[in-house]
């Protein structure tokens, strides 16, 4: 089967999965076409007319399927590139545009969402990676459109429900081994030592931007610190431009705690960080997946979460702490209970690290395989 592969905003976790999808079917011929992400509101829009006039010969050329991700301004592209339009089209959300928190550097645009609900039409499947993604999709859609001032037809939501379903992102197979990747760094934690033995290790792995709470972490860093726990710290994760200046206070004010703090230098380095750690922390206040948590208590870490966002979906209430909205000062004191109860059970053995192998390729392919036959089915329907 030849199948064209769009991703319109690709950005990291978007590489992960496109990366993996590729490997996992090497019977199809794969076209990809990627777009940088950078320039989110000239990117959305502007995919299809990048491609559409851009790619002319490559979209020319007869497809058996297309796979999108939903940052794709689909409906336009088969409209400019109109050899497209029949062609049997998976869509696929790593996240939507209804349930971002806001930064306050919003354009205040609904065309991003709308463009989420165009381009989920112009679909005959459309997976998302979590329930959550999926849930806060259809119920963002449906307040839109009732706002809508008329002319908006009936069902839309329906419609979208039914062809809609939820495919995990999968985790690498590698990840499940016992051994970590050996690095080359010097200053990765040694594995021998027994954690009855040496300070806490917590990691903390996200991009540095405002909506993987900063602020939170560096509030439960300080509780930890006024509590007297003897921890180490590693804080990976890619840093913008323009990353708050949370990261600066915390880099000054716990210099004498951190390990790491930074992007890894190699995705092996990253991985043997993961595998040393005792605990995998995150302050998120917007997560569709959590691919870094997951990939973290793939190789051993307990997970400590808020109670929020996809997290209580994947994980049972006694790796959550409780969201206190913007109470951020009582939800780190709650996060450090969850930190100590947690440390208290690994140097007394009792740890137990959730199995998160259900997400991993050798599971989720055939669901993957199942969902592209499904694709084809569907539009034999229409």
């Amino acid at each position: 089967m030849k199948i064209l592969l769009l991703s319109a905003y690709d950005a990291a976790s978007h590489i992960y999965w496109r990366k993996g999808l590729v490997a996992q079917f090497p019977e199809h011929d794969w076209q990809v076409l990627s777009l940088p992400p950078r320039y989110f509101s000239w990117r959305i829009r502007g995919n299809s007319l990048s491609w559409a006039f851009g790619e002319q010969n490559l979209l020319s050329q007869p497809y058996d399927l297309i796979i999108a991700t939903s940052m794709t301004d689909l409906s336009a592209l088969k409209g400019m590139a109109p050899r497209l339009a029949t062609i049997p089209t998976l869509v696929y959300f790593h996240e939507n545009q209804f349930a971002y928190p806001e930064s306050g550097r919003e354009f205040g645009s609904v065309e991003p969402k709308i463009l989420n609900i165009y381009t989920a039409l112009a679909a005959d499947r459309v997976l998302f990676n979590t329930e959550y993604n999926r849930g806060t999709f259809l119920a963002g859609s449906r307040k839109l459109l009732k706002k809508l001032p008329d002319q908006v037809p009936a069902g839309l939501i329906d419609q979208l429900a039914a062809r809609c379903e939820v495919v995990h992102v999968p985790l690498p197979d590698r990840l499940f081994t016992e051994t970590p990747p050996a690095s080359d760094s010097a200053v990765v934690w040694n594995n021998d030592q027994p954690v009855d033995g040496r300070p806490l290790r917590l990691i903390w792995a996200a991009r540095w931007e405002f909506d993987k709470g900063p602020d939170r972490l560096l509030a439960i860093l300080r509780v930890l610190e006024q509590r007297g726990t003897d921890f180490r710290l590693c804080v990976l994760g890619e840093r913008f431009r323009h990353s708050p200046k949370d990261f600066d206070q915390i880099e000054t004010e716990f210099a004498h705690r951190l390990d790491q703090f930074g992007y890894a230098e190699s995705r092996d380095e990253y991985l043997s960080w993961l595998g040393a750690g005792d605990l995998i922390l995150s302050t998120a206040t917007h997560e569709f997946q959590g691919l870094s948590v997951l990939e973290a208590v793939a190789m051993g870490c307990i997970p400590v979460l808020p109670g929020r966002e996809v997290y209580p979906e994947l994980f049972a209430a006694s790796y959550l702490y409780e969201d206190c909205g913007k109470d951020i000062l009582r939800e780190a004191k709650l996060a450090v209970d969850r930190i100590i109860l947690h440390a208290e059970r690994l140097r007394c053995g009792e740890a137990e690290v959730p199995d998160v192998h259900a997400l991993s390729w050798s599971q989720l392919r055939p669901a993957y395989e199942q969902a592209m036959e499904d694709t084809l089915k569907a539009a034999k329907k229409r």
